[in-house]
């Protein structure tokens, strides 16, 4: 693989070791481009890099996962900081980024390698995603949107992995880093300005309501830190990948 250049827009380094007390998620939601952007821009997030996730086969190029054999999806891993950007935050913007109902495919784009995906590397994190994602189902049943009903999310979930897995390269890495030329492909000057993601704007509901009561009082550590005036200002929209400035977005 080599040595990955610094993040484009962050400057941060995209490869391990992370700042003590940082996580890391992985997201698959359609085309790794615009997911990306996304995910960089949020109050927070330290870095982000575009890859590939969920296969089977080591090491896999750009060509390989879009042959669909290698069981691989286009997928983001991102790295945060909890004192300012909860997992909860980064889960609402996940659901709300795409729509997690389209199975082998987003938009235009079709194959396994879009299909919706999420990585976690501790319990809670796990806890947390199936959570929502049951809340989330809800909220879609009750849209009152014809075309969503009996739809179930199609979304893979893995089961949490432990957080000394391998990131980078190897038979055992979870995340496999994309070609330089796929990272923050969005904020380069010669980018094709393309996004596949179809958010439904749907709302993720609070997360009182979700929130897991196996977690008891560690709930209370996975509070959004994000506010409704962020969201109302900032949640995602068709097309914000490409509209929205490059630059991370200040806390509201």
């Amino acid at each position: 693989m080599g040595q990955l250049k610094p993040h484009c827009v962050l400057g941060t380094s995209l490869l391990p070791p992370w700042p003590p007390g940082y996580k890391r998620a992985v997201f698959a939601a359609g085309c790794f481009w615009g997911l990306e952007k996304g995910l960089w821009r949020l109050p927070g997030v330290h870095s982000t890099a575009a890859g590939y996730s969920c296969g089977f086969t080591p090491n896999p190029t750009y060509s390989e996962v879009s042959t669909g054999l290698t069981g691989h999806t286009e997928a983001v891993l991102v790295v945060f900081d909890p004192a300012r950007l909860s997992f909860a935050d980064l889960l609402r913007w996940f659901w709300e980024c795409h729509d997690p109902t389209q199975g082998m495919g987003q938009g235009k784009d079709r194959g396994t390698q879009y299909r919706s995906a999420i990585l976690t590397y501790a319990e809670e994190h796990y806890m947390l995603v199936l959570a929502s994602r049951d809340a989330y189902q809800a909220a879609l049943s009750s849209s009152g949107r014809y075309f969503l009903s009996g739809r179930p999310i199609t979304t893979e979930i893995a089961p949490p992995l432990p957080d000394t897995a391998e990131v980078d390269t190897g038979e055992r890495a979870t995340f496999y880093y994309a070609e330089e030329e796929h990272m923050q492909y969005l904020s380069r000057p010669e980018s094709n300005p393309y996004c596949s993601a179809q958010p439904l704007m749907i709302s993720l509901p609070p997360f009182e309501t979700w929130a897991p009561a196996a977690l008891g009082e560690a709930a209370l550590q996975h509070t959004p830190k994000l506010s409704e005036a962020f969201w109302t200002k900032h949640a995602p929209v068709e097309h914000c990948a490409l509209r929205r400035p490059n630059v991370p977005i200040e806390t509201v």
